[in-house]
C-alpha cells in the first residue's frame, strides 16, 4: 500500500464492503509513501496515526495527486524540510503557525519534530484550512515558543494592537468593489453617532441589503438615536499576530425601516440574532453615500 498526501483512506467492512469510515491522508511519514498516515477523518474532523489493515484501502484521483504535487514541501537530501509560500486557501492558524516559524527561522522539519507531528501535516496546516485538535495547537505552541491563545488568534479580553508591526508594511486604500465585498461578509461592525450625551460608538449585527447597511434595535434603545441622522458604521478585520487587518467606514443618512414586506425580507435574511438579546424589531438603515476602506499587509519577500 502506499498514498500521497490528499489521498482517502477507505475503511470497509470485511463482509459486505461497505465503507465504515474514511478520511484525507494529511500526513506521509516514508518517502516511498507506505504507512503509517496521518488521517483527517471525515466523521470527527481529528487527525489519528493510522496504521491500515486488511479492511483498509486507499483511493488515489487526479484532485489527490494534485494536492500532493502542489501543496506538499519538498524534502532536500539532507532532510531539511520548508513550505512554499503560505497558499491564499491557508486558515488563521496555519498563517499564524508559519508566520511564527518564519520570524524565527526555524523548518518545517524542527519544528515538526519538537511537536512530534508530520513535517508533511504541518506543510499541510500551513497551506490549506484546517481544524487542527487542541493538543496539536499546544504542542506546536510550545515549538515556537508561543502560547495556544497567541496561535488561536489573541485573548479574547485584550484589545488587539499590542502586537509588533511589520518590518516592511504597506497600508493601502480598498476601491469600492473590494470594500463592499467585505461588508456583504456580514457580522457585527460598530455604528457612529450624536447622542444627547455626545458622541458615542455602539457594536452591532448588520445586514447589507439593496445598497444600504441594515440593523435591528429597539425604541428607546440608544441606537435608535440614529434615525433621521447622518451616521457612520464601520467593520474591521485585525489579526494581532501577523501585525495586518482591514477597515471599511460607510458613511450615509439612517432612516428607519417602514415597509412591511421589506422589514420581512430584512428578518428573513438576518444571520444571527442581536447578540445584545431582548425584543429588537425595528429596522434601521443607511444609505452607502460614502464608501472607503484600507488594508495593512506586508511587503511580498524578494
Amino acid at each position: 500500500m502506499y498514498a500521497h498526501l490528499g489521498d482517502r483512506l477507505v475503511v470497509e467492512s470485511p463482509s459486505t464492503g461497505v465503507t465504515r469510515r474514511d478520511g484525507e491522508i494529511v500526513g506521509v511519514h516514508h518517502d516511498d509513501g507506505t504507512p503509517p498516515y496521518d488521517v483527517r477523518w471525515s466523521d470527527t474532523g481529528d487527525v489519528t496515526l493510522v496504521f491500515p489493515g486488511p479492511d483498509a484501502r486507499v483511493d488515489h484521483g487526479a484532485e489527490g495527486t494534485t494536492a500532493s504535487a502542489g501543496t506538499t514541501s519538498d524534502v532536500d537530501r539532507g532532510g531539511a524540510v520548508d513550505s512554499a509560500p503560505v497558499a491564499a486557501e491557508a486558515g488563521d492558524v496555519g498563517r499564524r503557525v508559519a508566520a511564527a516559524r518564519r520570524s524565527k527561522g526555524l523548518s518545517l522539519e524542527q519544528v515538526a519534530r519538537q511537536a512530534r507531528m508530520a513535517p508533511q501535516y504541518l506543510a499541510y496546516l500551513e497551506t490549506h484550512t484546517a481544524d487542527p485538535g487542541f493538543g496539536s495547537i499546544v504542542r506546536l505552541a510550545d515549538a515556537l515558543g508561543t502560547t495556544y491563545v497567541e496561535l488561536q488568534g489573541g485573548g479574547a479580553d485584550r484589545p488587539p494592537g499590542q502586537g509588533v508591526a511589520l518590518r516592511n508594511p504597506v497600508l493601502r486604500d480598498l476601491d469600492e468593489e473590494e470594500c463592499r465585498a467585505l461588508l456583504s461578509a456580514h457580522g457585527v461592525g460598530r455604528l457612529a453617532l450624536n447622542t444627547p450625551d455626545g458622541p458615542a460608538v455602539f457594536p452591532l449585527n448588520y445586514v447589507v441589503s439593496e445598497g444600504t447597511i441594515a440593523f435591528r434595535t429597539a425604541r428607546g434603545a440608544a441606537t435608535a438615536a440614529a434615525v433621521d441622522s447622518e451616521v457612520a458604521f464601520e467593520v474591521d478585520h485585525i489579526d494581532d499576530s501577523m501585525s495586518q487587518g482591514w477597515s471599511v467606514l460607510v458613511v450615509g443618512l439612517c432612516r428607519t425601516v417602514t415597509d412591511p414586506e421589506k422589514v420581512r425580507r430584512l428578518t428573513e435574511r438576518a444571520y444571527t440574532e442581536p447578540w445584545a438579546g431582548g425584543r429588537r424589531t425595528m429596522w434601521l438603515a443607511m444609505r452607502m453615500e460614502r464608501l472607503t476602506g484600507r488594508r495593512i499587509t506586508s511587503v511580498p519577500a524578494p
